[in-house]
């Protein structure tokens, strides 16, 4: 078979690839450690990536140094070529990228590419995406579906086309979310199963063989939109449930925050004492040397926090340093 041939059966799309006389050219595009880790699997396992694409330097931190990040860190280390494009849409950009010609592209954790770069490889671009879709599109997938109580969530492999995280799905992986899991400890979880499922994807499609399924219209589909500061304000209304989902679905970062009588604090983890207790005065307070939530339906202990301007610190050693 010389060229690329589409079979198209119902809703599903069978695509096979005549691979055996060349591999992959793949150029990746991607910013943090969640892509750094897919990026570097990739490598292990064999697969060209012959360019990595991401975000300029920038100043970070209170000393303001300059920082890289940690794809071109990865891809240094691996002697991968690196491009980082302040402007997506730039003839030098695109004539540099094209100049590696690329049979896919692979995105994850990236900005929002323009068509005439996702469109540029011949297979496509591919997307890594954190939740089973079309379920939590958007920007902060896993950070929603810990605060909406879900319980299970995954990670998804896509082919990109114009409306975001709406292309047609090559492969997926369902994952339980523990009861009291942060964000920060599933992220690392997907981080590496989503890094797994990456090159089982990429394997499919260098074999020549795999399928790409159109994604399913659900009325109501849940979403996640980027993480606004007023949003991440935890308030009295909430259930002692809702509360701890909440917490624990900004926690480490950006970090839920709330308006206490010590002024306001980050809370980064914390537990249900109780559930349905009637309560008249709802808010923070000091009670037994443990730092209390008091919520309309129960109570909630706050285990870590971080006060204006002070380091993160376990509940019990603001209490020891506050006059009551």
């Amino acid at each position: 078979m010389d060229s690329l041939e589409a079979i198209h059966v119902a809703r599903t799309t069978i695509i096979f690839v005549d691979m055996s006389r060349h591999k992959l050219r793949i150029v990746f595009f991607g910013t943090p450690d969640f892509a750094a880790t897919s990026l570097s699997a990739m490598v292990a396992a064999g697969f060209q990536v012959v360019c990595v694409v991401t975000a300029v330097d920038k100043p970070v931190g209170r000393g303001q140094k300059i920082g890289e990040s940690a794809v071109k860190k990865t891809a240094q280390s691996l002697g991968i070529p690196t491009l980082q494009p302040p402007n997506l849409k730039s003839s030098l950009f695109i004539e540099s990228l094209a100049s590696y010609r690329p049979d896919l592209g692979v995105v994850i954790a990236f900005r929002m590419l323009p068509e005439v770069v996702w469109s540029m490889p011949r297979l496509g671009t591919m997307n890594l995406h954190g939740s089973l879709l079309p379920n939590y599109r958007g920007a902060a997938p896993i950070h929603h579906a810990i605060i909406n109580g879900e319980r299970k969530t995954g990670v998804t492999t896509f082919f990109l086309k114009h409306e975001i995280d709406t292309g047609d799905i090559v492969s997926s992986v369902e994952m339980d979310i523990g009861e009291d899991e942060t964000v920060g400890e599933l992220h690392d979880r997907m981080m590496h199963t989503g890094a797994n499922l990456m090159v089982n994807t990429l394997n499919q499609i260098e074999e020549g063989h795999y399928q790409t399924m159109p994604q399913p219209v659900i009325s109501n589909s849940k979403v996640a939109p980027k993480l606004h500061r007023n949003f991440c304000e935890l308030t009295t209304d909430l259930t002692v449930q809702d509360f701890h989902n909440k917490l624990r679905g900004l926690s480490p970062s950006p970090g839920a925050w709330m308006k206490t009588p010590f002024g306001e604090m980050k809370f980064l983890q914390g537990k249900i004492l109780s559930k349905g207790i009637e309560q008249d005065a709802l808010g923070a307070i000091i009670s037994d040397k443990r730092f209390l939530i008091r919520l309309s339906d129960g109570d909630y202990e706050i285990l870590q926090l971080q006060a204006p301007g002070k380091p993160k610190m376990a509940s019990k050693d603001f209490i020891n340093g506050i006059k009551i």
